[in-house]
């Protein structure tokens, strides 16, 4: 998931500062 988190988060990056969760919305889940 590391891999895929740091391809999304270099385009996230430039969007808003996410952390390494992934493309995750603005709601706090916690499943």
């Amino acid at each position: 998931a590391l891999q895929a988190a740091g391809m999304k988060i270099t385009m996230i990056r430039d969007v808003t500062p996410i952390p390494h969760n992934g493309c995750r919305p603005p709601k706090r889940r916690r499943v």
